[in-house]
């Protein structure tokens, strides 16, 4: 069903007030201490809302990184079948870390500890790592020639993990920290440079 316009809360909005109220009470009393009722109370929703823009209480840990899935997915939607498969995904992977500054690293990663988070952040970080070798699997699959194809898997989840290493190499860069895109580029070229002559 489409989202009434100009009723409640924007989409967006309700989603960052959800997740400032869960970051607040994850530091008051850690991520197990803390229910879905509780992180509803403290944003002035119902459960049932909660439950209309997060499936589980660890979602919450991830608003930034689900939105750059989903638009990486739209981006490569978009890209003109032209070219080397391998460019494009590294094009798109830029293009969607491009907007992301120094300053907006999650906060799940920076009060990891004192949010009692270190074991939820790795089970439910991998469902975010395996969703982006998803959409750039299918995506190389149905760009290339069937040949080719097997070698898809592969190049995904290579580029996944170098793109896994840059967003933590980022995270954990301190006040030194640059924007997203640059650990991206270094981390996934090497990958892509060796990947592209496969697929041409």
């Amino acid at each position: 069903m489409a989202e009434k316009r100009g009723v409640g809360r924007p989409r967006r909005s309700s989603r960052r007030t959800l997740e400032e109220a869960a970051a607040e009470l994850f530091l008051e009393q850690t991520y197990d201490g803390t229910t879905v009722d509780e992180i509803a109370l403290r944003a002035g929703v119902s459960r049932n809302t909660f439950f209309n823009y997060f499936d589980a209480k660890s979602d919450v840990l991830w608003v930034d990184l689900d939105e750059m899935i989903g638009a990486l997915d739209g981006v490569l939607a978009r890209t003109e079948a032209s070219g080397n498969v391998i460019d494009d995904v590294h094009d798109a992977l830029i293009s969607v870390t491009s907007d992301v500054p120094a300053s907006r690293v999650p906060w799940a990663f920076t009060q990891t500890d004192l949010m009692g988070l270190r074991d939820e952040l790795q089970a439910s970080g991998l469902a975010r790592v395996l969703a982006v070798s998803r959409v750039l699997e299918r995506y190389v699959e149905n760009r290339v020639s069937e040949s080719t194809a097997p070698r898809a898997k592969a190049a995904a989840v290579s580029i996944t993990a170098a793109a896994a290493a840059a967003a933590s190499q980022w995270a954990n860069a301190g006040v030194s920290r640059h924007p997203l895109s640059e650990y991206m580029w270094d981390a996934i070229d090497p990958v892509c440079t060796g990947f592209r002559p496969v697929f041409v």
